[in-house]
């Protein structure tokens, strides 16, 4: 099995309510799941192919939730990557070189029987956690943005945040408020406006997440 490891940050949105219940063991707010996902790897590695400075983004679309399978994805992959690095993430992010069921692009992948062509494109990401403001685009095919939760009175920001001691993702995120708007590619996602978004960082190896 090829060594690598990722350090870097995501901005995540679905089709859920705020909070996600999968985060919980809780089956999707309306029994689906639809989610776009970008990522900004500051450092990594794939056996001697470095990969920081990269960016990288999915689109990911299931009937039902993730573990029933039968989902679909695709992978965006930065214009800016050598053909070795692109080979690289699309390893890693297919669960390749992956203990079983150790990260969550191992479960991704083999919940999603079907794969569709990656997109080589130029990426954008924009990722403020602390004020939890971010943005991930690729021009003509997907764009998230998101924003802090509004306090359900006041409408100011309303900060909340999901600690996974065991997460095969992230062990914290910051909670936020999403939308997704997909014009190209293969996927078309239409349920993620004003719901679920996430802001987290990663520390990931093909052994599973580094960290409490």
């Amino acid at each position: 099995m090829e060594q690598w490891s990722i350090q870097g940050e995501e901005i995540a949105n679905c089709n859920c309510n705020f909070g996600c219940p999968c985060q919980f063991g809780v089956l999707p707010s309306d029994g689906t799941c639809e989610a776009a996902v970008f990522f900004r790897i500051d450092k990594g590695h794939y056996g001697d192919i470095q990969l920081g400075g990269l960016l990288a983004a999915g689109v990911y679309k299931w009937p039902g939730p993730i573990h029933e399978g039968a989902g679909e994805m695709q992978l965006i992959i930065d214009d800016k990557a050598s053909a070795e690095q692109r080979a690289a993430l699309q390893a890693i992010m297919t669960g390749q070189d992956t203990v079983e069921m150790a990260t969550m692009w191992f479960i991704f992948s083999a919940m999603c029987p079907t794969k569709h062509d990656t997109i080589v494109s130029p990426i954008s990401v924009e990722i403020n956690a602390e004020d939890r403001i971010g943005k991930g685009s690729v021009a003509g095919v997907v764009e998230v943005n998101a924003e802090p939760i509004p306090n359900i009175m006041s409408g100011a920001p309303h900060r909340v945040g999901i600690r996974l001691p065991n997460g095969f993702e992230f062990g914290f995120a910051e909670m936020a408020k999403g939308s997704t708007k997909t014009s190209g590619g293969a996927i078309e996602l239409l349920k993620n406006s004003g719901t679920h978004a996430h802001f987290a960082s990663l520390h990931l190896t093909g052994e599973g997440r580094v960290g409490a």
